[in-house]
């Protein structure tokens, strides 16, 4: 094995994007004190494009592809990602190195100031809730029919000054786990539960890819990989998978490892939320999840699920357990009007990812012109003056 001092570290620069690597970091140096690691911080498009939702931009890998074109060539050593921003088809050569144990998966509600300590099912009929995910507004929309949903998007910091400042949203839903790593617990007024509103594949979650042929980050990655969270996790993202599912439809999740069983259960929405079906899979897994002999590495690098390695915390055995229960319930799913629900969800999608696109070319279009009407009444200004 390659033996290295410095390890290069690949991270979104926003601030909860630098908290999660550091949290990495910290727990790796603890384990390996001779180490000395470097971040390398960079923009992704989603970090970018700040003017539509996600759902319209039309890109799967909004958050990850910059860093992994880093890792492509080698001027990192592995990068640090919020789980569910990883698509389930990861690049050639890739892989999710380790699954950080997970924080909560849950949803949490922040209220705009004049709403402090309300609840949703406390504001009135019409309240606007801002939220950048079409999973969110469709299963909210199923519960309160009347409030109107609206995208925001930002990062965290931005999203806070907009419910503060704004005075256009009586509130903003997020993630509990970002809001708890940026030490913004005392804003939330309300944790949602799997009844209101299912979370999103693998949220909470911290990963790190790495590069499959990299023996040396994958053993050290081994180190801090979670057994309970990577079974969660590939059963999810197993189902996402076998859906094609991502960012742009309405898919949720909600896992159990609970007495010896892994339980998922999975819901697809349509966009209006007006439709929706949910099941559920339950497997036993092996009596010991820990994998009893060694695994032997093929020189493409260790087997994946749902672009997760295992290692000898958690087994093949187990992992495939995980991986079937996702794929059954996307069977089940598949089988049902939730196929129909899905192909309508991403057909609505599409159309608006074009409309969205013409909507920028017009409005540069219109810029371009109003520039050389402006240039042109400056040099006839000029002209004349002399």
């Amino acid at each position: 094995m390659e033996a290295k001092n410095i390890v290069k570290v690949g991270s979104r620069k926003s601030q909860l994007a630098l908290i999660q690597t550091n949290s990495i970091i910290n727990h790796l140096k603890k384990l390996n004190p001779h180490l000395t690691f470097e971040i390398i911080s960079m923009q992704t498009t989603g970090d970018k494009v700040l003017d539509a939702a996600l759902s319209k931009i039309g890109e799967k890998n909004l958050f990850t592809r910059e860093l992994e074109v880093a890792l492509e060539k080698k001027e990192v050593d592995f990068v640090v990602h919020s789980l569910k921003d990883l698509p389930t088809l990861l690049p050639e050569g890739l892989l999710i190195g380790c699954v950080y144990k997970r924080d909560s998966p849950f949803d949490a509600v922040v209220m705009h100031p004049s709403n402090a300590g309300k609840k949703l099912e406390d504001l009135p009929a019409g309240s606007v809730i801002g939220t950048s995910s079409l999973r969110r507004a469709a299963q909210l929309s199923r519960k309160f029919p009347d409030f109107q949903f609206e995208n925001i998007r930002g990062n965290l910091n931005t999203r806070f000054r907009k419910l503060d400042e704004d005075n256009k949203y009586s509130a903003i839903i997020l993630a509990e786990a970002g809001l708890h790593r940026m030490g913004w617990q005392d804003r939330i007024s309300q944790v949602l539960d799997k009844d209101t509103c299912m979370y999103a594949v693998s949220q909470g979650a911290m990963a790190v890819e790495c590069r499959a042929n990299d023996p040396f980050t994958l053993g050290l990655l081994s180190q801090i990989h979670d057994p309970e969270t990577v079974i969660q996790c590939v059963a999810e993202r197993a189902f996402l998978k076998k859906l094609e599912g991502g960012c742009s439809v309405p898919v949720s999740a909600y896992t159990e490892v609970k007495d010896g069983k892994l339980s998922l259960t999975g819901g697809v929405f349509s966009i209006d939320g007006t439709q929706g079906r949910i099941e559920s899979v339950c497997k036993d897994l092996p009596k010991s999840i820990e994998e009893k002999e060694k695994i032997n590495i093929s020189p493409n690098g260790p087997r994946q699920f749902a672009g997760i390695v295992g290692n000898e915390k958690v087994s093949i055995e187990t992992l495939e357990v995980a991986q079937e229960v996702g794929e059954e319930i996307a069977e089940l799913m598949l089988n049902s009007e939730a196929k129909d629900i899905l192909a309508n969800a991403k057909a609505e999608t599409k159309a608006a990812i074009i409309a969205e696109k013409q909507r920028k070319e017009a409005e540069k279009k219109k810029n371009e012109a109003e520039k050389i009407q402006t240039n042109g009444h400056a040099n006839l200004v000029t002209a004349n003056g002399h």
